[in-house]
């Protein structure tokens, strides 16, 4: 699946949170957009998961406008882990993916044996199907965060949008998250906050400034000291992860 965005801009309340916003993330490639708070890194994320429509601009999912797709139609190409994700309580973590299949579902459909394999497989894929039973509400942070990756996997469609999927988790279960997203083969497009985990885990990062793009690019090409320095307000230095040898970054305040 590729995505393409062309020119995006996006308003709330009539106020300009993202301008002439254009990237692009080709068949499996892991895209970051990272950026300042407030950079409009969530409200551009939002007019991808059909959250909130563009003012200006176009989403394209392998051609086809995505706003111009039924819900059920866009639901198939593209799903979302958002960075807030309100459960019911009572539910088990299997009664939770299981809410990934309603695209695949027509009104009033009971759940079939396709569905109940997808389920099955999502809980296996992301390591938690020994929790296929428990409630939401026994489970971990990191183990929540989990369930709810396999709800979007059974949607079983080839975009994956993720708002800051590693916030509130400790340090083992955000690598072990990235690790798994970037398993996955799917085409991903992921807010993170964490310039390190940018520079390890993606192939493109796209940094927001103000709402426009300030920067493009492989990640070790665009996260240079003096770029960092100008758009966070930090003093960086970047060298190869003395364990796994990825690209990594260690930041310190602004120079006195």
């Amino acid at each position: 699946m590729r995505l393409d965005l062309a020119g995006v801009s996006a308003r709330i309340d009539a106020r300009p949170i993202v301008e002439d916003v254009s990237l692009t993330a080709g068949p499996g490639e892991f895209v970051a957009l990272i950026g300042p708070n407030g950079s409009g890194k969530s409200t551009l994320l939002r007019t991808v998961y059909r959250s909130l429509r563009p003012s200006g601009g176009v989403v394209r999912l392998d051609g086809q406008d995505l706003w111009g797709m039924r819900p059920r139609q866009a639901a198939r190409h593209r799903a979302v882990l958002p960075q807030h994700s309100q459960v019911a309580d009572g539910l088990s973590a299997a009664d939770v993916v299981a809410t990934g299949r309603h695209s695949h579902q027509r009104l009033l459909d009971r759940e079939n044996a396709a569905d109940r394999a997808a389920v099955a497989t999502a809980l296996e894929r992301v390591g938690m199907a020994w929790a296929a039973e428990r409630l939401m509400t026994t489970l971990s942070g990191g183990e929540r965060q989990r369930v709810l990756l396999a709800r979007a996997l059974a949607q079983q469609a080839p975009l994956l949008v993720l708002d800051e999927p590693t916030n509130h988790l400790d340090v083992g279960s955000q690598l072990l998250l990235l690790d798994l997203i970037r398993s996955l083969g799917l085409t991903l497009l992921a807010a993170l906050h964490d310039l390190d985990q940018a520079a390890a885990y993606a192939d493109q990062v796209v940094v927001l400034r103000g709402g426009r793009v300030a920067g493009h690019g492989p990640p070790l090409e665009v996260l240079t000291p003096a770029f960092i320095e100008e758009v966070f307000g930090v003093r960086a230095h970047i060298s190869p992860h003395p364990i796994t040898g990825r690209p990594h970054i260690a930041v310190a305040s602004p120079a006195r």
